[in-house]
C-alpha cells in the first residue's frame, strides 16, 4: 500500500513526521502507482489536524478520479459528518487517529453509520522507556506526532477495536522515514492483541522490510518514500515478496 502523506494538495515525506518535502502532485502519483500494482493506497492530510481544519476533499476527488483501488483517506476528521464528505468524494475508508483519542467514541459513530469496514484507527507510536520502573511501552502520539496522548499503544489499539474500528494503520515514529525497517516488536504485538486487519507503516528501505513486518504479523504493508523516490517500483517489491514466499497479487 503506498502512502501519500499530503499537506496543501502536494505530497510530503519527512523523518519522523518532521521536515517534510516536497514529494509531488498526488493525482499523478495515484495514477502511477496503481499502473505499478498498487493493491490500495492510503492519503493522509498531515496538515489538517495541526491547523484545525478538515480533509481537503478536493484533492480526494482528483485522486479517486484517477483510481479504481481502495483508497483510505484520513486527517482533521473530527465527526461522522466529515467521514461522510470524504466518502462520497470518493473514498472507501476513512482513518482517524487524533480526534479518536480526544472522543473515542467517534470510531464507534463511523462504524455504526458506514460500517466497520469503514473505520480505520491511525495509530501512532513511539518507543518510551522508563529506566527502573519496568513501565516501558508503546506511547501513542496525536497532532501529526506532536503531542503524546499518555495511552499505551497497545491498549488502545484493543480498545478502539472495540469501539468498532475495523483495520488499524500503525505507524513507529521512531522509524518513520529512517529506511531502517518497520519497528517488529510494535507489529507483532499489536498483531497478537487485536482480530482486525493491521497495516505496518514507518521506516520500509526494502522488500525485505516488508517480508519481515509480513512475517511478524501485519496483514498489510505500507511504504512512502521508497516508492516517491523511484528507489523501487511496486511491482519490483511484490516480486520480491512472492519469492520469499509471502502471497501478493501479482
Amino acid at each position: 500500500i503506498p502512502c501519500l502523506d499530503v499537506s496543501h494538495g502536494r505530497v510530503v515525506k519527512g523523518v519522523k513526521f518532521q521536515g517534510l518535502r516536497d514529494a509531488g502532485d498526488p493525482a499523478e502519483l495515484s495514477a502511477r502507482y496503481e499502473a505499478e500494482g498498487a493493491d490500495e493506497l492510503v492519503l493522509l492530510d498531515v496538515s489538517a489536524t495541526t491547523e484545525a481544519r478538515g480533509t481537503q476533499v478536493d484533492t480526494v476527488r482528483r485522486v479517486r478520479a484517477e483510481l479504481s483501488i481502495p483508497l483510505t483517506v484520513g486527517g482533521g476528521v473530527r465527526n461522522a459528518q466529515n467521514a461522510q464528505d470524504l466518502l462520497e468524494a470518493g473514498a472507501d475508508k476513512v482513518s482517524v487517529n487524533t480526534a479518536a483519542v480526544e472522543r473515542p467514541e467517534l470510531v464507534a459513530e463511523i462504524a455504526t453509520r458506514f460500517g466497520s469496514q469503514c473505520a480505520v484507527v491511525a495509530i501512532d507510536a513511539k518507543w518510551v522507556e522508563s529506566p527502573g520502573t519496568g513501565d516501558d511501552k508503546f506511547e501513542v502520539l496525536i497532532r501529526s506526532g506532536k503531542e503524546s496522548a499518555g495511552l499505551d499503544g497497545i491498549d488502545w489499539a484493543r480498545r478502539v477495536v472495540e469501539f468498532g474500528a475495523g483495520e488499524l494503520l500503525l505507524t513507529s515514529w521512531d522509524r518513520d522515514g529512517t529506511h531502517e525497517g518497520y519497528d517488529l516488536a510494535l507489529v507483532e504485538a499489536v498483531a497478537k492483541a487485536v482480530p482486525v486487519p493491521v497495516i505496518a507503516s514507518g521506516g520500509a528501505a526494502h522488500a525485505g522490510h516488508l517480508a519481515a513486518a509480513v512475517n511478524a504479523g501485519a496483514d498489510a504493508v505500507l511504504a512512502a518514500s521508497i516508492f516517491h523516490d523511484r528507489e523501487y517500483t511496486i511491482g519490483q517489491v511484490k516480486r520480491h515478496l512472492a519469492e520469499d514466499g509471502i502471497e501478493v497479487r501479482l
